[in-house]
């Protein structure tokens, strides 16, 4: 499908600063994604690491199993579970949770396993079994947010690197572009577009903004989208999206009037080419402050719970073999940890140190 286009000057060519943005979304993703990707390390790597400790050299012992495994979407299983055991004069007592991918139905039946070498860390055989349908699992989910976190930085360095390009004049070539999304408000438009309608079709995203009183260059529509006229700027990553009156282009009022009348000759009747560009779902949607507001406080029940679970563990659990409270308390900050680790020495100082508390030996208090 073919638009109307206008004629540029066959000379190079400046686009006007600040035609790029970057949306304001970007600067709330990056960091929660961040923090999604390290809890997800800090919460699963541990338990992964002491099980695949386990397995270098696992013993099986007689103890008490008390869980259950819930399936969901029918493939994914999650294992929560209280491990009691005696070794070597000792109690202890741990608690489990694993998720794996199978396709098993009914019941499983599994032993009580611990590490030779380091008694106080304890699993159940099944998780061993499926140690490495647990590492895939926590691979894919923590470099699918690691990769979350990295793409709006990515876009955000290829922005303001398109941006330096532009101050530079070069050959400018039209074309079509999607307009995909836009926000209005305060009379300001944000528009999001792409590049899919060009013969380069990169698929590119990009965003700017429309001061009060302008408005991109519509020449058609696709589907239910409105089609603008954009322009590369020479060898830049990113389309820019022009506005309706060519301000954005370091052009003179002469040329501005050359270009304009005969793509508006060219251009079918409003009527079939109209689309609407602010969706009703897009003006009835909380506001960014709002979103930011909500995220943030998400993210603080998140830190919150965290570090209430830690404190809860180190100064009131009725085990210091709790998991996977263990596992945080040793994935804290040195001082942190040492602060739990005197707590709990207070209370269970007469047994042996549980896992994130113990010395070189493995069984006295650091």
């Amino acid at each position: 499908m073919t638009f109307p286009t206008i004629k540029l000057p066959s000379r190079a060519l400046a686009l006007a600063r600040g035609v790029l943005s970057i949306p304001r979304i970007h600067f709330l993703t990056a960091p929660i994604m961040l923090f999604v990707a390290v809890f997800l390390i800090v919460m699963q790597g541990p338990g992964i690491l002491q099980d695949y400790k386990i397995s270098r050299n696992p013993l099986t012992i007689e103890g008490d199993i008390d869980g259950e495994c819930t399936t969901r979407k029918a493939v994914v299983t999650s294992c929560e579970a209280t491990l009691t055991y005696d070794y070597d004069g000792q109690r202890y007592e741990k608690n489990i949770d694993v998720m794996f991918v199978d396709m098993h139905s009914g019941d499983y039946e599994t032993d009580l396993v611990i590490s030779a070498d380091q008694p106080e860390l304890a699993t159940m055989s099944l998780a061993l079994d499926k140690l490495w349908s647990r590492i895939f699992i926590f691979a894919a989910f923590t470099v699918a947010f690691i990769g979350l976190f990295l793409a709006p930085i990515f876009q955000a360095v290829r922005v303001l690197r398109t941006r330096r390009q532009l101050a530079r004049p070069a050959l400018l070539t039209p074309v079509p572009v999607a307009i995909t999304a836009v926000e209005d408000k305060r009379k300001r438009l944000s528009i999001t577009y792409a590049d899919t309608l060009s013969e380069r079709k990169t698929g590119r995203t990009a965003h700017t903004r429309f001061e009060p009183g302008e408005e991109p260059l519509i020449v058609g529509k696709t589907g239910d989208n409105a089609v603008a006229l954009a322009v590369w700027h020479g060898d830049a990553a990113l389309p820019v999206l022009l506005d309706s009156r060519l301000m954005r282009i370091g052009m003179t009022d002469k040329e501005r009037a050359a270009a304009l009348p005969p793509l508006e000759t060219a251009l079918p009747a409003a009527e079939d080419r109209q689309a609407p560009l602010v969706p009703e779902a897009t003006k009835a949607g909380p506001s960014l402050t709002r979103r930011i507001g909500l995220a943030l406080l998400v993210v603080l029940l998140v830190v919150a719970g965290y570090f209430g679970y830690w404190l809860w563990y180190v100064t009131s659990a009725s085990s210091a073999f709790t998991a996977p409270a263990m596992d945080i308390n040793a994935a804290m900050p040195e001082s942190l940890n040492r602060w739990g680790c005197e707590q709990l020495k207070k209370r269970f100082g007469d047994t042996r140190a549980p896992y994130g508390c113990v010395a070189a030996d493995f069984q006295s208090w650091k």
